[in-house]
């Protein structure tokens, strides 16, 4: 388990300690010696200390290792990480649990010195409660007098710098504001409920606590709205009184779900008036100072509701001599930064939002209709600015040249995923018949040849089935369905991956500061868990640090097939890390790939509008270029936006939880066929399949045994019986308790369990109960929901 930074009481009744520099030391200073390998203590002492100087090459600088002492050094950081003592961030390394150097914060209460207190937006749920963090606030004049200092208040979210406290009384952390993101954040949503006197606040967190609204401070909300409330008055007894600041609409009505996650995560959803008037006022982009591609008959491919295109291809074969068998691919995107200019306010919304967020009823775009839909659109037969990649690549499927280009095109024809593919299988519509010689079958073959490079290259091949909810017109459940895996769908993401490493390449070429798409590859602690398992099935893993994600592409080979084929593939993907976004490059790891950039979707992700600007200045394209400014703030930029991610793909989870509890709330006690997708201390997490949901089955409910939890097996067993269950395993369930506000379901067991593997019986019989012995507990009320 992570190490989690605890907040600290302070006898004394002193302040948090404030740091005066970015390089405060610790209470108690290192005692260093110049060019001597530091002891393991030492090391993790000065991370913790210095988190801004956590890097490799910050570690050797800092005590002075050259040659052998620096391979020692990388051999004992390597050590750690394998503990669980270290992990990655980015480019520093960490301690687990603690907060990398840069974090957007949201400061939610003040200290009994008034001091401002803040915890990270985004905290795994399964490192417990967030680190607090005291906020530092400079003087109006700013650093060292210069410029004007960012001031923050409660309920306001900030991107701060981050250093440990250098009183190791209060809380561990202190922290810069380097810019305000977002202000007053300290309002919560819930449901009214008319009561006498008043009414009452139903939280909409699984979490969150019931308040008491007085009459007074309705805010004319009735019964069944969806309300953002403040707290108005908190005591020593009873339920906290809060004050109704706005009706968000009926809990009831269509998009109500989707609102309590836009709300719930502050993920902003108006456009100001300023960014509607600029969006408006913009005009279509001339032919002037672009080459003229209009008749290039690219096209668009897209799903058949998608109302902006920004990417568009094209394929013919090689005609040089000097690669024969070889084809020319042509990727391009729609030119976003000819109409979004650095720091206008179309810009500054842009990077609030950071990125698109779909959800099953809405989008909330990253910018204005007018730019998305409309004039960045790469709309059938009409011209369009564009950022164009020419690509040559041999026979063998080796991309052997690439040139950018800024275009005006005019696409010939907007396809949908399923017309094209029909097309290519024998069955051509009006649309396609006549594009299938001269555009389609060219772009299918340069796929082929693409593909023997993929094939290669060798990616992380984990094919997990996406699930699409569909709708009623009225915004519930009408089905859950798992949309098949086309040909055509394979084709435009290869074709855009190998558009993104030509611009990380071409800008590394230009010496140009761009934000990666960076992917690291998994920990040396997730590896061992995750060689632990595999040995229960009879599958290896070698040890070591430098995997490859052909490794994990065997280890799926050998489950292919078998019972354990989907937990395989589950454990392989929690095995893995997440990828960020970082002015500085690590590779890409389950791509398998050396230098990768998003830059095929610059409508709807603010790092491909970055790299868009990159190129645009680097390659002499004209106006719209990337500014000194962005480029110094590229570090920051990118922690944002690597949030941001997080926050719309946790917003987008949650809404499907609770549309999917909503259309199952009327089935409480029917039964369902369901798969083990998770185990816990505290019981088993169940999915179900034909709904793309899961739940939770208190250990509790298990019945009279006692439950032995086995990491390495993935399992719960019968102390007495030997039956228990195991990651993987089919069961059926029975639906105790749908939360639809909370996104929770709770099931109950009705499958019995199985036997277990000889291995964990002899475990259990040798009474080795380190790995966690739990009991079910008569009378304990069992937990609610995903834990």
């Amino acid at each position: 388990m992570s190490r989690i930074p605890r907040e600290r009481t302070n006898p004394a009744g002193k302040r948090p300690g404030k740091i005066g520099r970015e390089d405060a030391p610790a209470v108690e200073p290192l005692n260093i010696v110049h060019g001597a390998l530091p002891s393991r203590e030492v090391i993790l002492r000065f991370i913790a200390d210095h988190p801004q100087k956590a890097s490799k090459r910050e570690l050797a600088k800092a005590f002075g290792l050259k040659g052998d002492s620096r391979v020692e050094l990388k051999q004992m950081l390597q050590e750690l990480e394998q503990e669980g003592m270290l992990q990655k961030n980015r480019k520093s390394l960490i301690r687990p649990g603690a907060l990398p150097p840069v974090t957007v914060l949201d400061i939610t209460t003040r200290d009994k010195d008034g001091d401002l207190i803040g915890r990270p937006a985004e905290w795994p749920e399964d490192q417990g409660v967030a680190p607090a963090v005291s906020i530092r606030q400079q003087s109006p004049a700013g650093r060292q007098g210069k410029g004007k200092a960012p001031v923050a208040g409660l309920g306001d979210r900030i991107l701060a710098k981050i250093f440990p406290a250098v009183d190791r009384g209060g809380p561990a952390y202190t922290a810069r504001i380097i810019k305000v993101i977002d202000r007053r954040r300290g309002a919560s949503m819930g449901v009214f409920r008319t009561a006498p006197g008043g009414g009452r606040l139903l939280p909409i967190e699984r979490r969150g606590e019931e308040m008491v609204i007085d009459p007074d401070f309705t805010g004319g909300a009735t019964d069944g709205d969806l309300v953002e409330v403040e707290i108005a008055r908190l005591g020593r007894f009873g339920l906290p009184r809060a004050k109704v600041l706005s009706v968000v609409g009926s809990v009831g009505s269509e998009k109500a779900i989707s609102m309590i996650a836009i709300h719930a995560h502050g993920i902003p959803h108006v456009f100001p008036p300023a960014v509607i008037a600029e969006a408006d006022a913009a005009r279509p982009a001339s032919v002037s100072h672009r080459e003229d591609w209009r008749d290039v008959p690219l096209i668009t491919i897209d799903p058949a509701d998608a109302k902006d295109h920004d990417d568009a291809v094209y394929a013919e074969p090689d005609p040089s001599p000097d690669n024969p068998d070889g084809v020319l691919v042509t990727v391009a995107i729609a030119d976003v930064s000819w109409y979004v200019r650095p720091n206008s306010p179309l810009d500054r919304e842009a990077l609030k939002r950071g990125n698109s967020v779909y959800f099953p009823d809405r989008v909330v775009p990253m910018l204005p209709e007018r730019i998305s839909n409309d004039l960045c659109s790469l709309k059938e037969g009409v011209d369009r600015p564009a950022l164009a990649v020419r690509m040559s690549f041999s026979g063998e499927g080796r991309k052997i040249g690439h040139t950018f280009h800024r275009i005006m095109m005019k696409s010939a024809a907007k396809l949908s995923y399923q017309q094209a593919q029909a097309a290519i299988d024998g069955n051509p519509d009006h649309q396609t018949g006549p594009m299938l010689e001269p555009i389609l079958k060219p772009l299918w073959h340069a796929y082929e040849v693409m593909k023997r490079g993929r094939d290669r290259r060798q990616p992380l091949e984990l094919d997990m089935p996406e699930r699409k909810i569909l709708l009623k017109p009225d915004g519930t459940v009408d089905r859950v369905v798992v949309p098949p895996r086309l040909d055509a769908h394979k084709l435009i993401e290869e074709m855009m991956i190998q558009a993104n490493v030509c611009a990380a390449e071409t800008l590394e070429k230009k010496r140009q500061p761009l934000i990666y798409r960076i992917h690291d590859g998994p920990t040396l602690a997730k590896q061992e868990i995750l060689r632990e398992f595999l040995a229960t099935l009879g599958i290896s893993l070698a040890k070591g640090g430098n995997m490859r994600a052909n490794n994990f592409n065997g280890i799926l080979a050998k489950a292919d097939g078998t019972p354990h084929q989907t937990m395989v593939s589950e454990m392989v993907l929690r095995s893995q890390s997440q990828a960020i976004y970082g002015p500085e490059n690590i590779g890409h790891f389950g791509l398998n790939l050396m230098k990768y950039a998003h830059f095929t979707s610059p409508i709807r992700r603010y790092a491909d509008l970055i790299v868009h600007r990159a190129l645009v200045g680097s390659l002499g394209f004209g106006e719209g270029g990337i500014t000194p400014e962005e480029e110094a703030a590229l570090d920051d930029i990118a922690a944002e936006i690597s949030t941001f991610e997080r926050r719309a793909m946790a917003a987008e989870r949650e809404t499907v939880d609770r549309l999917i509890a909503h259309h199952l709330s009327g089935r409480v006690g029917e039964e369902f066929a369901g798969r083990v997708s998770g185990v816990t201390k505290s019981g088993l997490f169940i999915a179900l399949p034909d709904y793309g949901a899961d739940g939770f089955v208190p250990i509790s409910t298990l019945g009279s045994d006692y439950f032995i939890y086995d990491e390495a097996h993935q399992a719960l067993s019968g102390e007495r019986t030997g039956l228990g269950y195991r990651l993987g395993d089919s069961v059926t369930v029975k639906l105790a308790e749908a939360i639809p506000l909370a996104g929770a379901l709770r099931f109950e067991m009705i499958s019995e369990g199985r036997e277990m593997p000889a291995a964990m019986r002899s475990f259990h019989k040798a009474g080795r109960r380190d790995r966690g012995q739990v009991r079910k507990k008569p009378g304990t009320r069992p937990p609610r929901g995903r834990h």
